[in-house]
């Protein structure tokens, strides 16, 4: 497994020494950044390495029966391309296809239409992130290895704790949250997926112990049902106790007037998703598929796993 150091690796890696007795290698690039028990059990082994230089456990990899790839770059667009396209494909090859079963590849929704299609735009004006992912994307299709590989979407994923690294969003959460009493009051046309990491984990467990079968579809989005941003909020306002007078709806021309009255930058990618909005897909994938239970199913679940308190009515209820 690459990415075990990261938000989603973590959740992977401990369940997978947890719930399974399968011999383990996590090629990491710094093991001190590694928080799970890794000597919980015999069959664990930590190999410090850059995917840079993968060529280094090139033999390794032709005995590995099963790959998970959650590895990934964003910032120095050099080094995202490396690593998301030409490093990750090089890992690709060097699996032998007569002994690897399954490779589970970790790719973002954020590339895929409404119709879970490559979506154009991710490839020609994504961040340097998104366009890596789409490109490589591009690429599996073509490798060896190809017929064992399914690939994974995450939708927008929270999860993290005192012994996980946070995502991006679980770490932005109580920010987001101050401004709620503003957020309250408008009304946003757009929906999303989202899918915490813990539930992720339970479903590469059970891909990497029950691989899909031939007819069985090999590009999985995960994310839970589609939300809709007015109702989030709502969810949220319930959950803290704050009312909903009015909302003002928060449209397009007016999301560009207040871009040109703060001369705000917004780059191409962002103008796009206010455009597009609804990033929506077909058939997201939970624990719930595949029977079993669901760790995150909600927004008040999301709320009460990242240690937003819930409020009480202050109104004292009348005698009788």
């Amino acid at each position: 497994m690459t990415g075990a150091s990261g938000c989603i690796g973590h959740y992977i890696a401990d369940a997978l020494i947890q719930q399974t007795s399968h011999d383990l290698f996590f090629f990491v690039r710094d093991p001190q950044k590694l928080k799970f028990d890794y000597s919980a059990r015999p069959g664990i082994t930590i190999i410090p390495g850059d995917l840079r230089e993968i060529e280094q456990v090139g033999r390794l990899l032709q005995t590995m029966d099963c790959a998970i790839l959650a590895a990934t770059a964003w910032g120095d667009p050099r080094e995202t391309y490396d690593i998301n396209v030409a490093k990750t494909t090089r890992l690709l090859n060097l699996l032998d296809p007569n002994v690897c079963e399954q490779v589970l590849y970790f790719s973002t929704a954020s590339i895929l239409d409404r119709q879970n299609r490559p979506l154009p735009q991710a490839g020609e004006i994504g961040t340097d992130y998104i366009k890596t992912k789409y490109l490589c994307h591009q690429q599996l299709s073509k490798l060896a290895i190809a017929p064992q590989i399914t690939t994974l979407f995450p939708t927008l994923v929270f999860g993290g704790d005192a012994q996980k690294p946070y995502s991006h969003l679980s770490a932005g959460i109580k920010d987001v949250l101050r401004w709620i009493d503003v957020i309250r009051f408008l009304r946003a046309d757009s929906s999303f997926h989202f899918i915490h990491a813990q539930d992720i984990a339970r479903i590469v467990v059970h891909l990497v112990d029950q691989p899909p079968a031939p007819e069985d579809p090999r590009e999985l989005v995960l994310g839970n049902p589609v939300t809709q941003v007015d109702r989030a909020v709502e969810e949220v306002c319930a959950y803290l106790n704050k009312r909903i007078y009015f909302r003002i709806p928060l449209s397009l021309r007016l999301a560009n007037l207040l871009i040109q009255l703060f001369r705000i930058q917004v780059a191409a990618w962002d103008r796009f998703c206010l455009d597009y909005r609804h990033f929506t897909y077909q058939h997201p994938v939970t624990p719930a598929t595949f029977g079993l239970p669901v760790y995150c199913a909600s927004i008040t679940d999301l709320l009460k796993l990242s240690g937003i308190p819930a409020r009480r009515s202050s109104k004292r209820q009348p005698r009788y």
